[in-house]
């Protein structure tokens, strides 16, 4: 866990704490008055944004940790420094028509403010995301500024002064104050604080005792239970660290009680805490920065999301139902709490906002406005409950609300810095470039490569920003991968006009001339691979469907987001199952081992969205690839345990697993179909197989 992390579950004294709760009441409503009315430009809004959170973060998270570190001297340092950051950030906004006035050129001030904003930035993001952070925006500003000069090939970049690197820091798209900054300072804060208002009405209670009353009496009832919750709390935290330890403390004592072991017990709550925030409608801030990032609605996104997330936490539903079968699992939900007590209890302030938001979404509001009126809905709905939100329980939730987004501000805000020198130095057309050679032309391998550097990423980076770093130097490669296999399928299919004969016989005079009609696909690709680079964008227009094209890139976003993830339960840094472990008082490293293992969708997933019409495929396309997938993954995790509904020989798991693969993987549907038959078959003769009395591995 990072000192910031550590820091913020300290307890502040008395004076601190109630200053915490005014200044983020303050804050909050502050936030909510310039979303709704959009009064301020995007820069003042901005400013105000990371000036507001960075004075809070200086508040929760000390500079150091210790007891000499409570001391009125250092806890004065980090006032004093709060303020000085935050005053800087709105200096320097406010000094904006001045630095364009001497034809940007900045002043002895400007450029003192200028270095403690950057340094406060620096600063803010150690304490709440630890040193990886920090160290890549010194290293990104240095490049631009000194040693990016001294690098050979492509990578070598003539550098910038100081003063150009500070003013587009600070005043560019894509600095401090821009785009990210944006998604943070809108979106991303409603729907933190639209989800600490539905924790403060008592939705987290809810949400645990649901999936009690739904699952608890099922096979591996305990198990499911952690699915279930860890699923539903996403949908309101959106950060699975803290999707586990508040649903953890529950279901991981739950799950031991019942039998399951603990380190399996954790890796499952580590695993489905994972997916919170791949399941729709918040998906943490990636949604957001996607939707940004693609310009392709926040709706759109979110739709497609469900049924991939579905998949996520069907996955692990079947470790969990197999593993109960291996242990000899009992039901020990006995006082499942009835419906009506449910709804009463908890279940409209969090059921009625959630439908409301989802409506307005599909009605065409902005996620912003839809956040608001569902904030107002949460109050509403909570009069109609025994535990009504009076003006009291409000300003907790707004306090709550700017609480959480704290390290996500910062994050947000400070990785702009990076964003900003990609942009300026174009190392991210660099970075694509380099991955579609390394990966010859092959988006298995280019998948593969950018698997391993969010694994990398994500050490030290929490995955949102993975997310962005990745999408930002990565994302074109993908898309290029892509679309060049629709545009192969069409070449060989013959569905090419006559602008695109034009442009392709610039590539190849002599296949140009067969266009038109069916050709192998093998030759379509081979054409493909001749097209220059600088050819590829208007070649794609010109053949593929505009849709087709949005979707490819929607594909290649989701593909990296969902691989972001898995920093999260991959060693040898993942604070899920750390978190998780540490509950559950089993080994760290043992329980992420155990963790990566469960979480496989995360791998099979992004496929179906390369090799498959999964995203922007029609109804029928769609859904006959989910259920084919939900039954390939239940046989993979079957053959993974080695048991069904009993234990199994290697002939019967080798026979599973390419039962499961041929489900999986993108061939016509009447092999599938072939395959389905095979599990089925394999799962018949499993039940009817003696039981043979297998070793069962307690850790796993």
């Amino acid at each position: 866990m990072t000192t910031g992390e550590t820091a913020a579950g300290t307890s502040p004294p008395d004076w601190t704490g109630r200053f915490i709760l005014v200044f983020g009441v303050v804050l909050a409503l502050i936030h909510v008055y310039f979303n709704i009315f959009g009064v301020l430009s995007g820069l003042w809004r901005n400013a105000i944004h990371f000036a507001g959170f960075s004075f809070l973060c200086a508040l929760i998270y000390p500079a150091f940790q210790g007891e000499f570190a409570k001391s009125r001297a250092f806890k004065t340092f980090d006032v004093i420094f709060g303020l000085l950051v935050a005053a800087s950030a709105l200096y320097l906004i406010a000094a904006e028509d001045a630095v364009y006035a001497r034809g940007v050129r900045l002043s002895t001030t400007e450029w003192i403010a200028g270095g403690i904003l950057i340094l406060g930035a620096l600063e803010f993001t150690r304490r709440t995301t630890g040193l990886i952070i920090p160290i890549l925006i010194i290293l990104a500003l240095t490049y631009v500024g000194w040693w990016g000069q001294y690098l050979g090939g492509v990578f070598r970049f003539a550098g910038l002064s100081a003063e150009t690197i500070l003013f587009r820091s600070i005043y560019g798209d894509d600095g401090i104050f821009g785009t990210i900054a944006s998604i943070s300072s809108s979106f991303v804060f409603m729907f933190i604080l639209f989800g600490a208002f539905l924790l403060r009405s008592g939705g987290g209670d809810f949400v645990i005792d649901l999936a009690r009353s739904v699952a608890g009496r099922l096979t591996g009832g305990p198990g499911l239970v952690a699915v279930f919750a860890s699923g539903l709390t996403g949908t309101i935290s959106g950060s699975a660290v803290a999707n586990t330890a508040s649903t953890g403390v529950i279901t991981i004592p739950l799950m031991v009680r019942a039998g399951f072991p603990p380190k399996f017990a954790a890796a499952i709550e580590a695993s489905a805490s994972t997916g919170g925030q791949l399941m729709p409608p918040i998906m943490g801030a990636g949604a957001f920065v996607m939707a940004s990032y693609t310009q392709i609605p926040y709706t759109t996104i979110v739709a497609v999301s469900v049924l991939p997330a579905l998949l996520y936490f069907a996955s692990i539903a079947f470790y969990v139902r197999i593993e109960a079968k291996r242990q000899g699992v009992q039901v020990v939900e006995e006082d499942t709490p009835g419906f009506v007590e449910l709804m009463l209890g908890g279940g409209l302030p969090f059921l009625i906002p959630i439908g409301v938001l989802i409506a307005l979404l599909v009605y065409g509001y902005t996620p912003t406005y839809a956040a608001g009126i569902a904030i107002l809905a949460v109050i509403a709905a909570s009069w109609l409950t025994r535990k009504p939100m009076g003006p009291i329980a409000v300003a907790e939730a707004l306090a709550l609300g700017s609480r959480n987004m704290v390290m996500t501000a910062v994050l947000l805000c400070s990785i702009g810095l990076i964003v900003n020198v990609i942009a300026m130095s174009g190392v991210g057309n660099t970075f694509s470039l380099m991955i579609t050679q390394w990966a010859g032309d092959s988006l298995l391998i280019a998948i593969v490569l950018v698997a391993l550097a969010s694994l990398i990423l994500g050490m030290g980076l929490p995955v949102t920003a993975a997310y962005i770093v990745l999408g930002t130097l990565s994302a074109p490669a993908l898309f290029d991968l892509i679309a060049n296999q629709q545009l192969a399928a069409a070449i060989a299919s013959g569905d090419v006009g006559d602008q695109a004969k034009t442009m392709l016989m610039l590539v190849s005079p002599e296949a140009a001339a067969k266009l038109g009609t069916p050709m192998q696909l093998d030759a379509a690709k081979e054409l493909v691979a001749a097209i220059p680079r600088d050819l590829m964008a208007p070649i794609h227009k010109g053949i593929i469907d505009s849709t087709a094209l949005t979707f490819a890139l929607l594909s290649a976003h989701l593909i990296i987001f969902w691989l972001s993830q898995d920093s999260n339960i991959t060693p040898p840094v993942c604070l899920t199952a750390f978190t998780a472990a540490a509950i559950a008082g089993t080994p760290a490293m043992a329980t992420g081992l155990t963790s990566w293992k469960i979480a496989k969708a995360l791998y099979i997933v992004p496929l179906l969205f390369a090799y498959t019409p999964f995203i922007g495929g029609s109804y029928v396309e769609v859904f006959t690839i989910f259920a084919f997938a939900l039954v390939g993954l239940y046989a993979f995790s079957g053959f993974m345990q080695g048991h069904l509904e009993k234990p199994m020989s290697w002939p019967m798991r080798i026979a599973l697993l390419a039962c499961g693969a041929i489900l999986l993987l993108p061939v016509a549907t009447y092999i599938k179909l072939v395959g389905l038959a095979g599990f089925v078959a394999v799962l018949v003769l499993n039940i009817r197989s003696k039981s043979v009395e297998q070793p069962v591995a307690s850790s796993s």
